[in-house]
């Protein structure tokens, strides 16, 4: 027979040995060629032209490339973003003679260092939840969203009555939801603001009933210093904080003194962006540092692109398009689209008509490493999260 082309995507290490393996070569050879094999495009941002200059004299020296702005060379820009693009082997080189240049490239090669491992594909951990434990990784874990709000866009006043709520919690639960996230204040477009008081009246009693009742671990989203302080006191597991440690400046020390787990989502104020995943990236960074610097374990943090917040309609299929770039963080993501305004818009259907969509971008969202959906319709994502799990995974998600 004639000989045949085929083509082989590796994304990391795992999978370069596994090709290599595969085609007869010895355990000296793909430990050789496998670092070859995977190739990255990496962005960096406000760049001064010195250092510019220095990394892509470096990472040329090592057979790679780095595109920068015409004027780097003169120094006739003040910054440029840095396109470097290399396989791991040339980064490994070049990391390594970046520690030992000046101009804060020392610390950006640490940087680099951390950002090229976190890329090395799906990472099993445990999220401690205070005392309940949840395996990340493994397979796409689901979170059942439980409102207790009249004005909330999708399920507004259902469940503003402790009984309902706690009904609605154990049926998501038992159509497989892994987390019940509880809210007491509505963030659909146009909300009204609730005062700290009104979101305890309306947390409060619910959540000591779904403790008592539930054994799946409880989020509760919160942005409040003060209410996550009294539903830690009585025992929720995880803290959902729409604005990533913004929007209260007590929160942090709050989820630090109890060890919580806590997701920190992207948000703002306007839709003006430049590189919108870039923003979005340096958001979640300076959270994730605001978190560390009061206490919090990076273990205990996860991150969500926040779909539908501060973004247009444009955006937010970009940041699903692009949501891969995330896992450079090395955190678990979170996605939450359920139902949401993009699914609308694409489709033109009323809210309860979105569940088709939701799957689409729940399928879309796991194989761009989400490792937690945030749903309304518990039942039909569990079975789309099995079914990607499955493909993506080579998990039978039965348990």
């Amino acid at each position: 027979m004639s000989i045949e082309i085929g083509v082989k995507f590796i994304d990391n290490l795992e999978q370069a040995r596994l090709e290599i393996q595969d085609v007869g070569s010895d355990q000296g050879g793909w430990q050789r060629m496998a670092p070859k094999a995977v190739h990255r495009v990496i962005k960096l941002t406000d760049v001064s032209p010195t250092q510019a200059n220095i990394i892509k004299q470096e990472i040329l020296a090592r057979g790679g490339e780095a595109a920068v702005a015409r004027g780097v060379v003169n120094h006739s820009v003040e910054k440029t973003d840095v396109l470097l693009m290399a396989s791991l082997k040339q980064y490994r080189g070049f990391v390594d003679k970046l520690r030992m240049q000046p101009f804060g490239l020392a610390k950006l090669a640490e940087r680099l260092a951390e950002a090229l491992g976190n890329l090395e594909g799906v990472k099993v951990r445990k999220l401690n939840c205070r005392g309940k434990v949840l395996e990340l990784g493994q397979r796409t874990r689901v979170m059942g969203i439980l409102n207790i709000t009249p004005d909330s866009f999708s399920d507004g006043g259902r469940y503003m009555e402790v009984e309902s709520a706690l009904e609605h919690a154990l049926r998501m639960m038992e159509e497989g939801a892994d987390i019940i996230d509880l809210g007491g204040v509505s963030t659909r477009p146009g909300y009204s603001e609730v005062t700290e008081d009104e979101e305890k009246r309306r947390v409060v009693p619910v959540l000591e009933k779904l403790l008592q009742a539930v054994p799946v671990p409880i989020s509760l989203d919160t942005w409040r210093a003060g209410v996550a302080k009294e539903a830690l006191e009585a025992g929720v597991h995880i803290i959902n904080d729409q604005w990533s440690l913004r929007g209260d400046p007590g929160l942090a020390a709050v989820v630090a003194k109890y060890q919580a787990p806590i997701i920190m989502m992207h948000n703002g104020y306007n839709t003006n962006y430049g590189d919108i995943m870039m923003e979005v990236l340096h958001f979640l960074r300076v959270g994730i540092d605001i978190a560390e610097e009061s206490g919090i374990s990076r273990q205990n943090i996860i991150v969500d692109p926040g779909i539908g917040f501060a973004k247009t309609y444009e955006q937010n299929l970009e940041v699903l398009r692009r949501m891969k770039e995330l896992t450079v963080l090395g955190c678990p993501i979170l996605l939450g689209t359920s139902r949401k305004s993009v699914i609308a818009k694409t489709l033109n259907l009323p809210v309860d008509q979105r569940v088709e969509g939701t799957g689409a971008t729940v399928a879309l969202g796991i194989a761009c490493g989400a490792d937690i959906v945030r749903v309304h319709d518990v039942k039909a994502m569990v079975r789309v999260a099995k079914m990607s799990d499955a493909i993506l995974r080579g998990v039978n998600c039965e348990g």
